[in-house]
């Protein structure tokens, strides 16, 4: 049970892109559960039952656990659980009906279209591992695309002479995105002029392979856009999710259907996708103006 809060705090770190700060309490909280199923002779997470979680936080309030946190340890089950069931760890998703405030409300900092430039443009074209990464933070921006997915990604996956990346979602479901020309120059200079040079040591069918030429972890692909972002000096909290935030923001500041983007981005529940327009403040003050009788 303790390797599976391991594997989720590294979910919450490299995918969601929470703060430091959140991910300690979110450890704290679930550490604190586990030690509490412990107790209780619960061997498995797929033992654990409502009743247990809810013996588990009236333990923490008489422990004397404010209501702000007990409802903050309330989520950290919740989307511990979410998880779970997401990678088919445990049969179902047991916390799913309980009621809790919402959560993955603060999305990661956004870049801004000059500070996406100044990222994709810190790899150097001169070498074979400048091209790689150039490849991939290009793919990521241009596709929007998890970092699990772009790990996971073979080479027939993507198509370079129409233009597009398939790739296979949460809960197995598969979708095709567009890729740019930018991304498509990129993606070749790395197939054609770095990746044979890193595939020697070892044969993947992986897109992108790290020096040993094995396939990326999430963390090997959050190591990079850390590294990229750190020597372009961005100011801004940078993540792998920040690219995708990134991505949907820009789209739909210019324009893009809602429902387009949601696709593209391979959320069921379009609520998701609308998140993205309440980060582009301009562009709420721009249409304001524009259409209000008295903007």
């Amino acid at each position: 049970m303790r390797i599976l809060i391991e594997e989720f705090i590294n979910y919450l770190n490299v995918e969601r892109g929470l703060s430091p700060n959140t991910i300690a309490a979110y450890g704290g909280d679930l550490t604190r559960f586990i030690s509490f199923l412990e107790r209780k002779k619960v061997a498995a997470l797929d033992d654990a039952t409502r009743d247990h979680i809810g013996a588990f936080l009236m333990a923490e309030k008489t422990r004397g656990l404010s209501p702000t946190s007990l409802s903050r340890t309330l989520v950290s089950i919740k989307v511990f659980f979410r998880f779970l069931a997401a990678q088919r760890y445990v049969r179902g998703d047991i916390a799913e009906v309980l009621e809790s405030p919402k959560i993955w409300k603060h999305l990661p900092d956004v870049l801004t279209v000059e500070e996406v430039e100044r990222l994709l443009a810190s790899p150097s074209p001169r070498t074979r591992y400048g091209r790689r990464d150039r490849a991939i933070l290009e793919l990521m921006y241009a596709t929007g695309l998890r970092v699990s997915e772009v790990a996971s990604l073979k080479i027939p996956d993507v198509n370079m002479e129409v233009g597009y990346v398939r790739c296979m979602g949460k809960g197995s479901k598969e979708r095709i995105v567009p890729i740019g020309r930018a991304a498509r120059k990129a993606i070749e200079g790395y197939l054609t002029g770095a990746r044979p040079q890193l595939a020697r040591l070892r044969a993947s069918d992986a897109l992108f392979i790290t020096r040993r030429g094995t396939a990326f972890t999430r963390m090997g692909l959050w190591k990079i856009v850390m590294h990229h972002a750190r020597a372009v000096s961005l100011r801004k909290n940078v993540m792998p999710h920040t690219l995708r935030h990134s991505f949907a923001t820009h789209l739909l500041a210019r324009g893009a259907d809602l429902r387009v983007v949601q696709e593209m981005l391979g959320h069921s529940d379009i609520s998701t996708t609308q998140t993205y327009t309440h980060v582009d403040q301009d562009r709420l003050k721009t249409v304001h103006k524009r259409f209000h009788p008295r903007g």
